[in-house]
């Protein structure tokens, strides 16, 4: 776009034309071409961005070169009044001197005002609120199984507080493993938010509260035939109304296993209370560890589906997710083998186990007994190692990755290597 005076001649007050020094001024020479690099001051740390209103042109301001020199610093911070801008803006077509000051003047004030990015740390409120417990201890303490789940429906329920229609019915294809075939579901992300609240509700009723699900969960149904149902009974698509009754219960689950005051340690108690999951059943400390987990991974989907970065857990609360799908690989391969998709058990080399060494931030090291559901793994009975990124375990864990294309360094047994990374996958659902 070009100025009122044209593209050949500068409009009125055009501090940048071609016009000669004046008697008595030095360095006028390359006062044009200083001048020209200078970006234009802000209207008003207040413009919205609209039209300008039709107001005159302020008169300049008369003033004497040393008062004009002194007006630069705040010429630069766009602190001047509007007469005083354009009396500074006619001398920098003018003045070279002044000019190359307004120059570096302009350019310090840039890295004061250094761009700041509009997204929060995700983790800045498990940081706050770390800080304000060290110097004083909550009165109702969230068990140390529970905090993971709360930490992760705080990052989701954040990344969807600013989403418009647009973002709440954008596609999301959630995927997973049955038998050794990978399977998807199309959904939106109001439909996994209904998704969730609709598995949460699993603990939700185990522990006395209102079941979502309501009618529709009767029967002991799973997590895909319960989320199927409960989609259905809504009649119409989730839209963003989804929201506030999954944000509630996932409220309503934290505060009540609160209130219990079950230790972490804890062998009974709410802790060991049992959380069917139809063809499998969890201790409540394991479901909420599991619960957190697939928040974490479908807001990791729906992230995806809006173009959206994501974080992984705290290293802490990733290494709980871990081990848990850890501790379920036995179980995972014993009902692998039953449905013949896993190697019989080698019975002259019984107790056998595998090293799983997960890297990276929240990993470590898990011995895994490959030939019995119950077992407890062995170092002497060892006879495969695998190693492989702590994030790209979760993913294998729910199903968003092959056990062929998990990065992995494998020494051993390749046959119960290979049982163990496809028992990983089987351990995903919807």
């Amino acid at each position: 776009m070009s100025g009122a005076g044209g593209p050949d001649r500068p409009g009125p007050h055009d501090p940048f034309g071609d016009e000669p020094g004046r008697p008595g001024e030095s360095g006028s020479g390359g006062a044009a071409e200083a001048a020209a690099r200078i970006p234009a001051p802000r209207h008003s740390v207040e413009d919205t961005g609209g039209p300008l209103p039709d107001v005159p042109a302020p008169v300049p301001l008369v003033l004497e070169h040393r008062v004009l020199k002194s007006l630069l610093g705040a010429w630069a911070l766009a602190a001047c009044s509007p007469e005083e801008a354009v009396a500074v803006e006619d001398h920098l077509g003018t003045c070279g001197t002044c000019a190359e000051e307004a120059l570096r003047l302009r350019d310090a004030v840039g890295l004061l005002h250094a761009e700041d990015p509009l997204d929060l740390d995700p983790m800045l409120r498990a940081r706050v609120l770390e800080g304000c417990l060290a110097r004083r201890p909550a009165r109702v303490p969230v068990p140390a199984w529970t905090a993971p789940y709360d930490a992760e429906t705080a990052r989701l329920d954040a990344l969807l507080q600013d989403f418009g229609d647009p973002e709440w019915h954008a596609p999301v294809r959630l995927r997973w493993y049955e038998g050794d075939e990978q399977v998807s579901r199309k959904t939106t992300v109001a439909g996994v938010i209904a998704h969730l609240t609709s598995v949460d509700g699993l603990v939700a009723r185990a522990l006395g509260l209102d079941d979502p699900a309501g009618p529709v969960a009767r029967g002991g149904l799973g997590p895909l035939e319960r989320t199927e149902a409960y989609w259905k009974a809504a009649h119409v698509p989730p839209t963003r109304a989804a929201r506030a009754p999954w944000r509630d219960q996932t409220h309503a689950v934290i505060r009540t296993v609160s209130f219990a005051g079950e230790d972490s340690a804890g062998a009974g108690g709410t802790g060991g209370l049992p959380i069917s999951y139809g063809d499998f059943t969890l201790p409540l400390r394991d479901a909420m560890i599991d619960r957190a987990f697939e928040c974490w991974v479908h807001a990791g989907d729906i992230a995806e589906a809006v173009d959206y970065p994501y974080a992984a857990p705290s290293p802490r609360h990733l290494n709980r997710m871990i081990d848990l799908a850890a501790r379920m690989l036995p179980g995972s391969l014993a009902v692998r083998r039953e449905a013949g998709l896993a190697a019989p058990v080698v019975d002259e080399v019984p107790g056998r186990s595998l090293r799983l060494e997960v890297e990276g931030a929240g990993g470590g090291e898990w011995l895994i007994a490959l030939d019995s559901a119950g077992g407890v793994g062995s170092a002497e009975r060892e006879v495969a190692h695998v190693a492989l990124d702590g994030v790209e375990f979760c993913r294998l864990a729910a199903g968003h990755v092959s056990p062929e294309e998990a990065a992995a360094g494998q020494l051993g047994d390749r046959a119960a290597i290979r049982d163990v990374l496809r028992a990983t996958a089987s351990l995903s659902r919807m």
